[in-house]
C-alpha cells in the first residue's frame, strides 16, 4: 500500500501582510489540498491557529470589515513603554475570531506548532503543547508593539526574529512535503515613498510614507506619537527606519533558513505595497494570497497528485 504523503504548511511572519495566509489556505481548500501539519511564525501563527481551530472563515469575515479607525483602537499609549498594543482588545479578538482561550494544542485535529524567541537567550522556541492562544500570543509579540510574554517560565517575543518561515518545524513534525508561505520576498526597501519636491498639496498624498499612514491611523489614540514635523526630506524617519530594519532582518534570515532547508513548494505573495501595520487592507492581501497559489499550480500537481 502506498504511504500517505504528509503535507506541512509553514506560514511565515509579516505583520499585516499575513492576511494573505487566509487566501492561501482558502485556495488550497478549494483545490482539495488539506495540510496535515500547520506551523506558524508571528502572524502566520495567528492565521494558522484560526485554521486548525475551524475559524478561518470567521476570521476572514472580521478582518475584511476592519477599517483604519478600528485598527487604531488596538494601539494605545502604554505608560510603562512595554508596547503599544491594547492587550484587552487583542485578547478579545483572539478568543472571538481565532481560537478559544481554553483550546489545547494536543486536542486539535491537526498537528500544530508556533515559533517564538527566548528574549534572554535568543533561542528558537517551538510551542507544541499547551494552550493554543498562549502559543500564538508569544509568537506575535513583535518588539516595540507588544510586551514580551511569560510562557513556560521564559520571556518570549516574536518568532519571526529567528525563524520567519518555519519549514524546519513542519519537517520535525513529520511533513514529507512542505508548502511554505514567505511574506517577505519582495519587501526590502519597497515601503519608502519618494515625494515630489516643491509641490504644495493639502490633500492626502497619493503615495504616503509608512509613517504618514501609521500616524494618520493612530492619531486620535497616540497624540501623533510617531509624527515627524520636519519639512525637508532627510534621513528616513523613526517608523520608516524601524519598518525597514524588520524587513531586512526577516528577509535575510528567511533566505538563510530556506536555503538550508528548502520547502517543496514556496509561495511568495506580492505584498510590497502593504505596510506592516496596514491591517485594514485585508481584502487585498487575501486576494494576493490566492493568486500566489494559482501561480504555482504546476508545483501542486507535481508534488501532491
Amino acid at each position: 500500500m502506498k504511504k500517505k504523503i504528509k503535507v506541512g504548511l509553514a506560514l511565515g511572519s509579516g505583520a499585516a501582510r499575513g492576511w494573505a495566509h487566509i487566501g492561501v489556505i482558502q485556495r488550497l481548500m478549494e483545490l482539495g489540498f488539506e495540510p496535515d501539519i500547520v506551523c506558524g511564525s508571528s502572524i502566520g501563527a495567528l492565521v494558522g491557529a484560526a485554521y486548525v481551530a475551524g475559524n478561518i472563515d470567521k476570521l476572514e469575515d472580521w478582518v475584511t470589515q476592519l477599517d483604519k479607525l478600528q485598527t487604531a483602537r488596538y494601539f494605545t499609549i502604554n505608560r510603562s513603554l512595554r508596547g503599544f498594543v491594547n492587550k484587552d482588545r487583542l485578547h478579545h479578538f483572539l478568543h472571538e475570531y481565532v481560537v478559544s482561550a481554553e483550546q489545547l494544542i494536543e486536542d486539535l485535529d491537526k498537528a500544530f506548532a508556533t515559533v517564538a524567541t527566548d528574549l534572554n537567550t535568543g533561542r528558537e522556541i517551538w510551542n507544541m503543547q499547551g494552550k493554543v492562544m498562549d502559543s500564538v500570543w508569544s509568537s506575535i509579540s513583535l518588539p516595540g508593539l507588544f510586551p514580551a510574554i511569560k510562557h513556560d517560565d521564559r520571556w518570549l517575543i516574536d518568532g519571526g526574529l529567528v525563524n520567519p518561515v518555519p519549514v524546519s518545524v513542519c519537517r520535525a513534525l513529520g511533513a514529507d512535503v512542505v508548502i511554505a508561505v514567505n511574506l517577505n520576498s519582495d519587501i526590502v526597501g519597497k515601503h519608502f515613498r519618494a515625494e515630489a519636491p516643491d509641490k504644495v498639496d493639502t490633500s492626502e498624498p497619493a503615495n504616503p510614507s509608512f509613517t504618514e499612514r501609521f500616524t494618520d491611523m493612530v492619531a486620535d489614540y497616540t497624540s501623533n506619537l510617531f509624527s515627524n514635523g520636519a519639512e525637508e526630506e532627510e534621513a528616513p524617519d523613526l517608523m520608516d527606519a524601524i519598518a525597514a530594519s524588520i524587513n531586512i532582518t526577516q528577509d535575510r534570515i528567511t533566505r538563510s533558513r530556506m536555503a538550508g532547508d528548502p520547502p517543496e513548494i514556496s509561495l511568495s505573495p506580492r505584498l510590497a505595497h502593504i505596510g506592516i501595520l496596514e491591517f485594514y487592507r485585508a481584502a487585498e492581501a487575501i486576494e494576493e494570497g490566492k493568486a500566489s497559489v494559482d501561480r504555482h499550480q504546476h508545483d501542486f500537481d507535481y508534488f501532491l497528485k
